[in-house]
């Protein structure tokens, strides 16, 4: 059973994230579940600013209510949600996953190859790609999101010159963005200038918080 667990930017900050999500799980044919209520937050931030006990809480009932509603295969479009599934999870609670976790644009990519999602021919647009540090330095999926956007038959993907292992962090995770909102905004700033440089007409990336961050820095920045 595919189960899509939204995440929490995706429910409150940023729902058309989750809703364009749905939206395309449906158009492409598949049969998936959502937890609702029984979805907590990951706990990624919580434990990365040193709240153990009560990350592990989190995570806890997360994985019950998980195994409880028959997943076998979870779907998140949340960066920090996926590193904090399939890699902490393992680990703070010291068992073995019994599902797969996938981030969406690796699922995407798979739909496009099967042909469960098509796109029509059109003008290009020069898109650019942020790689949020979660799924990029901590879990080195760097393919897949690009893999897709080349899929597109629109996007013309240009790459910042600091891109993969060196891209520069948006300023949002790890809890920054909470606690120091000023460092959070400067970063984000350093990162719309590389973007700027590349001639894109879209900054995209694959992370709610990224999102969130990157755009507000772009609205008070004009």
């Amino acid at each position: 059973m595919l189960v899509y667990f939204a995440g929490c930017m995706a429910t409150y900050r940023l729902p058309s994230i989750a809703e364009a999500t749905i939206k395309v799980l449906r158009h492409a044919g598949l049969e998936f579940k959502m937890l609702g209520e029984d979805e907590w937050c990951c706990g990624s931030v919580t434990f990365r600013t040193g709240f153990i006990d009560e990350g592990k809480r989190m995570a806890r009932h997360n994985m019950d209510a998980l195994k409880n509603i028959g997943a076998t295969r979870v779907v998140t479009a949340c960066a920090g949600c996926f590193r904090t599934l399939s890699m902490d999870y393992p680990t703070l609670l010291e068992e073995e996953l019994p599902f797969e976790v996938v981030h969406f644009p690796t699922l995407l990519k798979e739909l496009i190859e099967e042909n469960r999602l098509t796109f029509p021919d059109g003008e290009k647009i020069a898109v650019t790609y942020h790689d949020p540090c979660h799924i990029g330095r901590h879990m080195g999926l760097y393919d897949d999101p690009r893999d897709t956007l080349r899929k597109i038959p629109q996007v013309d993907l240009v790459e910042m010159h600091k891109s993969r292992e060196t891209a520069s962090c948006c300023g949002a995770g790890g809890g920054v963005r909470s606690t120091h909102r000023d460092l959070a905004r400067g970063a984000a700033e350093i990162r719309i200038d590389e973007a700027e440089e590349t001639g894109a007409s879209v900054l995209t990336t694959a992370c709610p918080f990224c999102t969130f961050n990157l755009r507000e820095g772009i609205e008070k920045n004009n």
